[in-house]
């Protein structure tokens, strides 16, 4: 753990969500954690209300619902206590919720078990940051959300080769990312700098609770399109970008397409397996 600071402040995180009571406390006392809030209003069916409305939209809009979609599995790569995990569940047949901390994992059972259908759903560790445990070929779609840009640059584009592995052929990856921005010019050397202070002995595990430096030091890459499709191309039979209209984001080996719904500093990578 010494040696891989950004994988600390998850590791935290984790721990702080297990010393909570329940899930509705999770998301009362840690919102720095989870959605940037916190108050004693806060419930966990309101927290998941907000997964239902965003899986809702991007099963629609990138055509992944389908006739078919109950019969099919899903892998969500960085599930965390279940925001969009529970969604999924009722979607598809069979879900399949990775997370690098297992405190995560077993609070998203609690979530789905209250708000999804947990018979659909199992959980895979993710305990090095990079190598999904699961078979190749043994998914209909893998999805990530909100994950990759917290990822060391290599852990990020293994995972997106694991993501490749495990989906079977016609299946599709869904993968989001982080574009570069004005800011970023002064918040990556910074969050280098905040993972690195990870590393002290005690202060670092303090400091990777504070909600600041936690935000600052999840920050750990911007990938462009093509450093990503690139190194996978030849696994692919189709790739789509989908971005924020007003993003000028675009890569070379893909069909670029825009949804409103999508923030400005994000990106989408959908594509067929071949």
């Amino acid at each position: 753990m010494s040696r891989r600071p950004q994988l600390v402040p998850w590791k935290a995180a984790g721990l702080v969500s297990e010393q909570q009571s329940s899930g509705d406390e999770v998301v009362r006392r840690t919102g720095w954690v989870f959605n940037n809030e916190k108050g004693d209003d806060l419930t966990l069916e309101e927290f998941v209300a907000t997964g239902d409305a965003e899986v809702g939209a991007y099963l629609t809009v990138f055509g992944l619902r389908t006739p078919d979609t109950e019969t099919q599995s899903l892998v969500e790569i960085g599930c965390g206590i279940g925001r969009m995990t529970c969604a999924f569940t009722r979607e598809f047949g069979a879900v399949t919720a990775c997370d690098l901390d297992a405190g995560f994992l077993e609070r998203c059972f609690e979530t789905v078990g209250r708000f999804g259908k947990v018979d659909r759903l199992r959980t895979s560790h993710v305990a090095d940051g990079k190598t999904l445990d699961l078979p190749p070929s043994s998914t209909d779609i893998t999805f990530s959300y909100i994950t990759f840009q917290h990822c060391d640059p290599d852990d990020a584009l293994e995972l997106s080769a694991e993501a490749v592995r495990i989906t079977k052929p016609g299946g599709r990856v869904v993968l989001n990312f982080r574009t570069r921005t004005r800011g970023d010019a002064v918040l990556i050397p910074m969050s280098k700098v905040v993972r690195g202070l990870f590393r002290v002995p005690k202060f670092g595990n303090w400091l990777s609770r504070q909600r600041l430096a936690a935000r600052i030091g999840w920050q750990a890459n911007r990938l462009t399109p093509d450093e990503i499709i690139g190194p996978l191309s030849a696994q692919f039979s189709a790739v789509e970008l989908w971005r924020n209209p007003k993003s000028s984001i675009g890569g070379r080996e893909a069909v670029t397409h825009t949804f409103e719904g999508i923030n400005s500093a994000h990106y989408w990578i959908i594509a067929t397996v071949r």
